[in-house]
């Protein structure tokens, strides 16, 4: 193995495997420094992938040419559309896998890539040069030299873990943290600070009296998270597991509560923020105290395995407490565990310290990428990799960083959303945080972006072929829609069906798919005869999102229009803000801090209000 690399990825997470998978996809020779082969991608908290503005996510890494859709699909043991009662800018896949298989298909996956190295330890030090990193060194004592590094390391840069009045050193339960880097970082000065996050147990399901259960099942048609034409797991004919839903109660809350005295949240031992939207049940039970039931999930982490995650009882309560407590739940009385719920606190770095192609201001050849930023989640991490991955080898090669603006991407409200309002709690993506929800929707991925990434050399050619097939598919059905004609007398008994008006005279087949309870797959059934419409139902679906939500498109787009235009007017980056007398001292103090690149930059940090971007406005001569 050569010890000399354009790229270093530290850490095996879901940001580190889409870090190199995207710097060794774009040419870059890349190391992948994580201890354990077998641990790549590691769903350490729940097993699923996607949701509510996650599953756009992962889509729209999918149409950049990354991994984590196709290695969802691949180890998928049950798929849902969430939010189909709801308009398309709600609609988020979520899949449930098979932890192990995924990440074995992650390994074999960038096994597969004849440009990407991997080595099995921790990362002891940074080598620094003139405020540069020059090469790794191990904790075995091995040095590798890198041009780029990419630091993803999760939760174990100074991990320590909770249960109870108990303690112990560790990123996850079972694996080491990982020391010395945090500190080096804080000595060159990136801001650092802690976070908490945590996990319920896991249960032995041949324990648990399923009966008592409300059973939770996949679609009957599952989809996919790829847009390449590889069908998923349960595409391919393997059964879909079921998930479960169950409920506490108010004696399970009584049960719980007799451990507060002892819980490390509550005795001031833990002092990292913990994510408001994924609490722990204790957090859960002081924020609503009038809540007499919180919902709970029970879902599979293996085909193969006993073992179940009960979704909503994360805990850092003594394991004697979590164990009382789980035996109050309806159908859980003889519930055997093989894992306790734990809590884990970390070190993460300030976001406001980087680019928006995610390397530092501070270190110029450090790239950062998921937990360490402050976020939560497999979604926001694997996101935050491919870009990391993506703008080191535009680094290295000397070209302009690759950047999603706010209306192209959810990834880019991500990242713009980090480094312009930073983090006082582990960051989580939903669709609210997204203003152009409706041009972001997880159908669209492949049309917002693909072309994008194929132009920068990520995407491939057959992603980039599938692509342009679809969109002339959409065209001519577009067009079909447009010019097609429906006669009252095809039509009306499905209208009355559907409780819509019936026709008088002969409308558009658009005019009628603009009708909210009528669906354009059925209404391809009534065309006229000779002139019946087949199509792909993701051609299908984005005609008809087109047609229904125009107004709304069309709105969105203006407003993006008129912020985009804010995106060429540059900043110097030697730009003195003081000299501006028409700014707000907290405009000046901000703009100082984080040096926006360009006027809408500076429009999205806290603290510059309008009336501050009209003075940069008149100063720049627009």
């Amino acid at each position: 193995m050569s010890n000399h690399f354009d790229v270093i990825v530290v850490g095996g997470g879901h940001a580190g495997c889409e870090a190199a998978m995207a710097a060794a996809g774009m040419g870059s020779s890349v190391l992948l420094l994580t201890p354990d082969l077998n641990g790549l991608a590691k769903m350490s908290c729940n097993p699923a992938v996607g949701g509510i503005a996650k599953g756009q996510i992962v889509r729209e890494i999918d149409a950049l040419g990354g991994y984590t859709g196709l290695v969802t699909d691949a180890s998928s043991l049950q798929f849902r559309m969430l939010n189909r009662s709801k308009g398309p800018a709600m609609w988020s896949p979520r899949a449930q896998c098979d932890k192990q298989k995924f990440s074995a298909t992650w390994l074999s996956t960038l096994l597969s890539s004849s440009k990407l190295s991997i080595y099995a330890d921790f990362a002891a030090d940074f080598l620094f040069e003139n405020q540069k990193i020059t090469a790794i060194r191990t904790t075995t004592g091995a040095i590798f030299n890198a041009e780029a590094v990419i630091l993803t390391a999760g939760t174990f840069l100074n991990g320590k873990m909770y249960i109870g009045q108990h303690s112990f050193e560790g990123g996850r339960i079972g694996e080491k943290s990982s020391f010395g880097i945090s500190d080096q970082l804080a000595s060159f000065g990136i801001p650092t600070a802690r976070m908490k996050t945590g996990t319920p147990p896991r249960i032995d399901i041949r324990s648990i009296d399923l009966s008592k259960l409300e059973r939770q099942v996949g679609d009957a048609n599952p989809e996919r998270f790829s847009f390449l034409d590889v069908p998923s797991a349960v595409q391919s004919g393997a059964s879909q597991m079921d998930c479960y839903l169950l409920h506490t109660n108010t004696k399970v809350h009584d049960i719980l509560r007799t451990g507060f005295d002892r819980s490390p949240l509550f005795t001031g031992m833990i002092h990292g923020k913990g994510p408001r939207y994924c609490p722990s049940i204790e957090d859960k039970l002081r924020t609503f105290a009038d809540k007499d039931s919180h919902q709970l999930f029970l879902e599979p982490e293996g085909v193969t395995s006993p073992e179940y995650y009960l979704q909503g009882f994360s805990s850092s309560l003594p394991l004697e407490v979590q164990l009382e407590a789980v035996h109050a739940i309806e159908g859980l009385e003889n519930a055997v565990l093989f894992k306790p719920a734990y809590a884990v606190e970390y070190d993460y770095f300030d976001p406001q310290y980087l680019h928006y192609s995610l390397r530092s201001r501070i270190v110029e050849n450090l790239f950062l990428a998921g937990q360490v930023n402050g976020t939560t989640g497999y979604e926001e991490a694997a996101a935050q990799g491919i870009m990391a991955g993506i703008n080191a080898n535009l680094w290295l090669s000397g070209k302009d960083p690759f950047v999603l603006r706010r209306d192209q991407a959810y990834i880019g409200v991500l990242i713009d959303d980090l480094i312009n309002k930073g983090v006082d709690e582990p960051y989580r993506m939903f669709t609210s945080r997204a203003e152009y929800r409706i041009l972001l929707r997880q159908d669209n991925a492949d049309f917002r972006l693909t072309d994008l990434s194929y132009n920068i050399g990520l995407a491939s050619k057959e992603r980039y072929d599938a692509v342009m097939r679809k969109q002339d598919a959409v065209n001519e059905l577009t067009s079909f829609c447009d010019n097609t004609k429906v006669r009252g007398e095809y039509v009306n008994d499905y209208l009355a069906s559907r409780g819509s008006t019936p026709l008088s005279e002969s409308k558009h087949l658009k005019e009628l798919v603009s009708r909210p309870e009528l669906s354009l797959q059925e209404l391809l059934g009534f065309v006229p005869r000779g002139t019946k419409y087949s199509a792909d139902a993701d051609v299908i679906t984005s005609v008809e999102v087109a047609i229904k939500y125009a107004g709304y498109i069309e709105r969105e787009k203006l407003q993006a229009d008129k912020n985009t235009r804010l995106e060429y007017i540059k900043i110097p980056s030697d730009f003195d803000f003081d000299s501006l007398s028409g700014l707000s001292i907290e405009c000046r103090q901000k703009l100082k801090r984080y040096k926006p690149e360009t006027i809408a930059q500076a429009s999205h940090i806290s603290g510059v209000s309008p009336a501050d971007i009209s003075v940069l406005l008149v100063y720049f001569g627009r």
